[in-house]
């Protein structure tokens, strides 16, 4: 077709048109103050300030709490079982091995001191309800499972058949001031308030937040708003009910699961060729940083925004996903949690597909295909796909003005 005779012609005749390729690290964007900034800054990867290693296994642990209004049904073996090794083995997907999660699950429940209905359990939960079950929660810790308050993350599983516990409470509690547990500073907590069996990749979706990843859904500000219209089903830090959950690699190299080798930084004023390999490939053996492996390809539109092109397929953590292709999406690292730090964007504005299954239809078609090009109006930079290359993702080219 006259895409793949266009992008062979610019392949032979590249190295003259593309300029100076400015490195992986001139597509990094700034951090900013805002919660869970998606700016990446030098030495970030392995461990991002004030959170746990990222790359490696972290000490972690899972403790259960009981209340005096409610006789658990369940034991703690059977509850844990709904999070793992479901959640080890997608974090261990994503990361490309990288990140293991491989927690100490207690096998007790802790008895809170309080009624369940004490504690204003709700996902727009009081300060004071808050507060006192933290409290608690800490103080049984502190007492009864010491050598557990110095691990870099902790899960805090109430019991979920008490009366006042409400499912849709589940999060990270990110503490403004740091507390200190058994002579052990903690910043944060995983507080989950689950049903049996709980949501469908909960645990994975607050364990990135842990790991210092926003949430990518929006919050309307009236009733019947769509949570989901940023990126759909796209990433499971958007909706971990999407088809497509698997994380973003914007996210995968700020958590430092994709080398800099794998992020192509297309420079202005140039036409260049990508072999845009599937994200969610296992890496080759004996991959290194002469191995020409791009996931991704960051074009930079603005002081604090990219544009950043990935190759999506039905494997792996994505194995549900409903349109292949290269799909688009635009970073900006000065935008805070739930206000569209990314946004997808839509290869086929006037289609949608997967209805009943996908969380926002007009969105899981977004990815584009062989033939098919995207025109950004921010920067003018232009993505043409082109075939399949052997990898088994797709040929790109990108024209920067």
């Amino acid at each position: 077709m006259a895409l793949t005779t266009s992008l062979l012609f610019v392949l032979t005749g590249l190295a003259g048109r593309s300029g100076a390729d400015p490195g992986a690290e001139g597509c990094a964007l700034p951090r900013h103050p805002v919660h869970h900034s998606l700016g990446i800054a030098p030495g970030d990867g392995a461990h991002p300030p004030g959170h746990p290693p990222t790359v490696g296994e972290p000490e972690a642990a899972m403790l259960f709490l009981s209340f005096p209004d409610a006789e658990p049904s369940r034991t703690p073996e059977r509850i844990a079982a709904s999070y793992f090794p479901a959640t080890t083995d997608f974090l261990h997907r994503a990361s490309y091995g990288r990140f293991r999660l491989a927690p100490e699950i207690d096998h007790e429940w802790l008895p809170m001191p309080l009624p369940s209905t004490a504690y204003d359990i709700g996902r727009d939960w009081t300060p004071r309800g808050r507060e006192a079950y933290l409290r608690d929660a800490l103080a049984l810790v502190a007492a009864h499972r010491p050598h557990l308050a110095g691990v870099d993350i902790l899960y805090l599983v109430a019991d979920p058949t008490a009366p006042g516990v409400d499912a849709d409470a589940t999060k990270v509690v990110n503490l403004e001031h740091p507390v200190t547990v058994a002579g052990n500073e903690l910043r944060r907590v995983v507080t989950l308030f689950e049903g049996d069996p709980p949501d469908r990749l909960v645990l994975a979706h607050e364990t990135g937040h842990v790991l210092g990843l926003p949430d990518l859904y929006d919050r309307p500000q009236r009733p019947g708003g769509n949570w989901d219209r940023h990126v759909g089903d796209w990433d499971l830090m958007g909706s971990q009910f999407g088809m497509a959950p698997d994380l973003f690699g914007w996210h995968r190299w700020k958590l430092g699961w994709l080398d800099d080798h794998q992020v192509a930084c297309p420079p202005a004023g140039g036409i260049t060729l990508h072999a845009l390999r599937p994200l969610a490939a296992p890496p080759e053996p004996g991959a290194g940083s002469g191995t020409d492996d791009t996931r991704m390809v960051v074009v930079r539109t603005g002081p604090s925004e990219v544009l950043v092109a990935e190759a999506r397929l039905p494997i792996g953590n994505d194995r549900d996903l409903c349109t292949p292709g290269v799909l688009l999406y635009r970073v900006r690292s000065d935008v805070a949690s739930t206000r569209g730090p990314i946004e997808v964007i839509d290869g086929r504005p006037d289609g949608a597909a997967c209805h009943g299954r996908s969380v926002r239809p007009e969105l899981a078609d977004a990815p584009l295909d062989t033939g098919m090009s995207h025109r950004d109006p921010v920067s003018g930079a232009r993505f043409e796909v082109g075939e399949r290359e052997p990898g088994g993702g797709w040929w790109l080219r990108v024209t920067r003005p």
